[in-house]
């Protein structure tokens, strides 16, 4: 049933207007002889079409409207305008505030009607074009979620693989992961470029699958060739990660090949010095080697943490970046949390 609101100040006027809406069947007229009355409905309340008069005490049919087309989810429903005015600059006028369509007075009975039911199919027809893009909006939505999703289990499933071969990693990935996220944040990153390097961080040691198990597995201290071998896994990182057209991968190639470079440049693999080291290299060094020294490994014992902290602290401007490093130390409540909460096996991100 089509709801058309009709606003006039006249009894007369209201009863045939109403009478023709009526003929139109499928359709219920709404009568309103003072104008804010009809548009308090309105605004309460979605019509399907408006036939408003333009001379009106109070409220005239132009401001009326106005107002109605300023009010949320009112902007495309169809106005039919009634006016014995023939003067162009009112038509002008109405129609840059909103007005769908005009009719004169005396109103003829066939034009009205062949005014109404065109204006209920266009307003229909935009409906229907609503309805169909709110659908299509939502069916992105899932694509997205889904797809989204998948890249999830992608990167934990590539962040896993090293820990295959690897007894250093385990749960190293999501403390390191989430250290990573809280340095950029007090360096400023967005939401969006925290949450990138939250998930690129995990696959910083992705390259290790590539390093040989006696050298990779070898409880005891590697000799010069050995340790020149294992240097490889940034290199190897780097080139599983990059080239794909996604950022996050993109992010993680990265990582890969820069977080084992030294602000004073006695960092590997290529010996970067200062600035010349990305940033995602410089913050992800300080989270990989805290984690590292307060986790505990085949040939050592966990550090403790003031221990692992005044290393950082003596290891400024040298080893680390000092703006990274002040960035963590900021955060310090916010890393022991971490640090106690991801003891097991968990997701990245839970």
């Amino acid at each position: 049933m089509n709801r058309i609101v009709i606003v006039d100040d006249s009894d007369i006027n209201l009863t045939l207007l109403s009478a023709l809406v009526r003929r139109l069947g499928d359709c219920e007229p709404l009568l309103f002889q003072e104008s804010p009355k009809g548009l308090a409905w309105c605004a309460e309340n979605l019509p399907d079409l408006i036939v408003v008069d333009y001379m009106m005490p109070d409220l005239d049919g132009i401001e009326f409207v106005s107002r109605l087309r300023r009010m949320e989810g009112r902007e495309d429903v169809p106005i039919l305008m009634i006016t014995a005015n023939d003067d162009k600059e009112v038509r002008y006028e109405s129609l840059q505030k909103g007005a769908t369509d005009f009719l004169n007075k005396p109103v003829d009975r066939v034009e009205f009607s062949a005014r109404v039911r065109n204006m209920l199919a266009l307003g229909a027809s935009r409906k229907k074009l609503a309805d169909k893009a709110a659908w299509l909006a939502d069916e992105v939505r899932k694509a997205t979620a889904a797809t989204h999703a998948r890249e999830q289990e992608l990167l934990f499933r590539m962040s896993r693989a090293a820990e295959f071969r690897d007894p250093e990693t385990g749960a190293h990935i999501q403390r390191m992961a989430h250290y990573s996220r809280l340095i950029a944040r007090r360096l400023g990153f967005s939401s969006d470029e925290q949450d990138l390097i939250l998930q690129a961080a995990p696959m910083h040691d992705v390259g290790k699958i590539g390093i040989p198990d006696y050298i990779l597995l070898k409880p005891g201290r590697l000799t010069p060739e050995e340790y020149d071998a294992m240097k490889r896994h940034t290199v190897i990182g780097h080139e599983l990660l990059s080239g794909s057209e996604f950022k996050v991968f993109q992010t993680a190639s990265v990582i890969a090949v820069a977080h084992h470079e030294k602000f004073d440049g006695s960092g590997y693999p290529y010996g970067l010095y200062g600035e010349d080291i990305p940033l995602l290299g410089r913050i992800v060094a300080v989270a990989d080697v805290f984690d590292a020294l307060t986790s505990v490994r085949p040939y050592k014992d966990a550090w403790p943490l003031e221990k692992a902290e005044a290393y950082l602290r003596e290891s400024r401007g040298t080893h680390f970046d000092p703006a990274c490093l002040d960035a963590f130390f900021a955060a310090r409540d916010e890393v022991l949390d971490i640090h106690a909460r991801y003891q097991d096996e968990s997701v990245v991100g839970a």
